[in-house]
């Protein structure tokens, strides 16, 4: 498909959607100098576009504050400048733990002029979870606000025993105040350290389906290698004067950070940010009074927008193009963000470790309800049987790459076997399960091992195991992801009780809450089921397959 329509394009035409034809193969353009700053900030810097809007943060009392291009740029010299005092500088690790507000984006650039990897941390992690993050990659420095660091300030010491500097906006205890960091003067002899595409940019902790998340890491290539598919799945119009972009989803993950943040700075557009929740009325006023025109939704969150029929009758609107991935589109969402929505809705797939392998592009060709659409251009994707041989057309395989392919990770962090487990002979494997069509659609089946995708987000059965464990009722436990028509799945908890112990709602209650509280609420099981017994495997392991057969009776 990428072939018949980009073999037709112009050099110009190409480069302007980071493509380079060679040797007569379409492949995505990725300099040795390339870094995240440059493609973002420093572009726009670059271009005399300093006064540019750049971020607009809407507060909890509705009041809004602006960045321009040339703001962002100078507090992330000031807090670079700050760290490297601090000893911090190229290859060192900084935890970024501050939500979707303006001091994240600040500080990415920051960690950018230091020559730093930025460590990804979601201020949905409960302490556990924060904990495994910084323990296992031993980061030093974390960069927090005071609302996500007052509960965890008393038990730091012992959370965090690698951590040595924590920097905290807002801060009422004696760390370092970061918004007072971001408005001084920058050392006058402060220069950036920018390392180039393949020095290490982020370190994203994600769940997989064994054992606890692990971190990832990528280059400052990955931006580069996302451009071409950014530019598809946004529907070629990320160039529109009027571009506004916004997400509810978090920044500490590939869907809010590389998929919109620094998408709509490459483009030199302004992002919208807040900290309010996800609700369907808020979504509309919200939209409607900065003019999003684009954004990232995962599928859940478009049917939640989807319970109100006819949003263009009640809200002032300027959204035109939606992205989404993360699970599977079906094909009524689809026809509803397009014929009640009125916006073209553009579904993609990948995974963190290697993204942006197929997708949509409804300026370009078709797309096909309950799709994920076709191979984006400069990427291999094939499907193999269980031997690793190609199937059919029609046929059922599993979808792999090529470990060569552009978007691939650097590795995972500390974690050579797991490396390995994802390599399929000189393939990488998803463990996603996919039929492709006569004209190279592909539409997907499910998964082959036990990753739970739950409204956008993807978790392990292992870790909620671990944590539920630890609650002095649970004896053994089981978790699988049980399908669901509005969230693809959900998290499903088989329970076997410490002895003497009664299950009822109250239990189930406090469980749910034990979840919540040490992980994050996404990770919190939405059923518990109390068994007598558990099927076991071969090795002695609880059969998840065996629990996943149940849900489907």
């Amino acid at each position: 498909m990428d072939a018949k329509i980009f073999n037709s394009w112009s050099t110009d035409e190409l480069a302007g959607i980071g493509l380079v034809r060679s040797n007569g193969a379409i492949e995505i353009d990725i300099a040795p100098d390339t870094n995240i700053y440059h493609m973002t900030v420093g572009a726009q810097i670059k271009a005399g576009r300093h006064d540019a809007p750049a971020m607009i943060f809407e507060k909890a009392d509705g009041t809004h504050a602006h960045w321009s291009f040339g703001d962002i740029d100078a507090q992330a010299t000031a807090l670079a400048s700050d760290l490297r005092a601090r000893g911090y500088g190229r290859g060192d690790l900084i935890g970024l733990h501050t939500g979707m507000r303006p001091e994240t984006a600040i500080a990415h650039m920051a960690v950018c002029k230091l020559g730093a990897t930025a460590v990804t941390l979601s201020q949905l992690y409960g302490p556990d979870a924060l904990a495994h993050a910084l323990n296992h990659c031993q980061a030093k420095c974390l960069i927090s606000t005071e609302s996500a660091w007052a509960p965890l300030r008393d038990s730091a010491g012992s959370l965090f025993p690698h951590l040595v500097d924590v920097l905290v906006a807002d801060t009422t205890g004696t760390e370092p105040d970061l918004t007072a960091i971001l408005v001084a003067e920058a050392d006058a002899n402060f220069e950036p350290d920018y390392t180039g595409a393949d020095d290490a940019a982020l370190l994203m902790y994600t769940s997989g389906s064994t054992g606890m998340p692990k971190g990832i890491l990528h280059g400052h290539r990955v931006l580069a290698s996302y451009k071409p598919s950014i530019s598809l799945f946004f529907n070629l119009s990320m160039d529109d004067e009027d571009a506004v972009f916004w997400s509810p989803s978090d920044w500490a993950w590939v869907g809010g950070l590389l998929d919109m943040l620094f998408p709509a700075w490459m483009a030199g557009c302004p992002v919208v940010t807040a900290e309010a929740r996800f609700k369907a009325a808020w979504v509309y006023d919200f939209m409607a009074r900065h003019k999003i025109t684009h954004t990232f939704l995962a599928p859940t969150a478009i049917k939640r927008l989807a319970e109100t029929t006819h949003p263009r009758n009640d809200y002032d609107l300027s959204l035109r193009v939606i992205c989404t991935g993360g699970e599977a589109l079906a094909a009524e969402t689809l026809a509803w963000a397009e014929h009640n929505l009125q916006v073209v809705c553009n579904e993609f797939y990948g995974m963190t470790e290697v993204n942006h392998l197929i997708g949509n592009c409804a300026a370009l060709y078709p797309r096909r309800p309950g799709s994920m659409g076709v191979a984006y251009p400069g990427h291999d994707v094939r499907l193999v049987d269980a031997d690793g041989n190609d199937v059919a057309d029609g046929e059922q395989g599993e979808i792999v790459t090529p470990a060569t392919a552009p978007t691939r990770y650097l590795g995972y962090l500390n974690n050579a076997e797991k490396d390995a487990e994802l390599m399929f002979g000189d393939f990488m494997r998803t463990n996603d399960l996919a039929v492709r069509d006569a004209d190279g659609y592909f539409w997907y089946k499910g998964r082959s091992d036990d990753l739970i995708k739950s409204s956008g987000f993807r978790m392990g059965p292992a870790e909620i195991e671990e944590c539920l464990l630890a609650h002095a009722a649970v004896a053994e436990v089981g978790v699988i992801g049980k399908p669901d028509a509005d969230r693809g799945s959900i998290v499903k908890a088989f329970i076997r009780l410490t002895v003497g112990v009664a299950g009822d709602d109250a239990l189930v209650a406090e469980l749910k809450t034990h979840v919540r509280e040490k992980l994050a609420p996404y990770k919190s099981p939405r059923e518990i089921e109390f068994v007598e017994d558990f099927e076991m495997t071969s090795s002695g392991k609880i059969n998840r397959r065996a629990l996943r057969a149940r849900e489907m009776i």
